[in-house]
């Protein structure tokens, strides 16, 4: 069972709308009440593209309303005059995906199969430990001489100042 979807949500954003508007027409200051209309405007046009558009897919038995159905429910509404501009951006919208999807398999572009990449990459990691050990072992060896050095001046220096304590004695 559907709810009922408030009337606010089938409406598009009013920040992208005005944005929308400014774009097209930077130098004209449109009305609230105009912006209104044009937002009920645009939400009515698409309530009525994607029932039509639903229609068609129904009619072709299928689930899915796809790119198709929508040039086919602007031409059954009498809109042919927007189908060139709406393949346009369905044109753009597939060169957009397919640069993402491009861009998603550079891993897949760079002709070294996935063993030898994880292969390469344990060497790194290895390496990377080995150098971070060798690191530790010369801070701590370096510490250890410090050390020594600090224990033998104690034992150097007091001799000197107890052999002058016990001469004053």
């Amino acid at each position: 069972m559907a709810e009922a979807v408030p009337e606010e949500e089938l409406t598009i954003p009013r920040a992208a709308m005005n944005k929308m508007i400014k774009e097209i027409v930077p130098s004209v200051r449109v009305a609230n009440e105009a912006r209104e209309l044009i937002l009920n405007c645009c939400s009515e046009f698409i309530h009525l593209l994607a029932s039509e558009a639903n229609e068609i897919c129904t009619q072709q038995q299928k689930k899915t309303i796809n790119a198709e159905h929508i040039l086919g429910a602007l031409d059954r509404l009498g809109f042919n005059d927007y189908r060139t501009d709406a393949e346009a951006v369905l044109k753009d919208c597939k060169a957009v995906a397919a640069k993402r999807r491009r861009q998603s398999t550079r891993l897949e572009n760079l002709g070294i199969p996935e063993e030898e990449l994880l292969r390469q990459q344990q060497e790194l990691f290895a390496k990377a430990r080995e150098e971070q050990a060798a690191a530790e072992q010369q801070q701590w060896l370096q510490l250890q001489a410090e050390a020594q050095m600090s224990l033998q001046q104690q034992q150097h220096g007091d001799a000197p100042l107890n052999l002058e304590d016990e001469e004053y004695s």
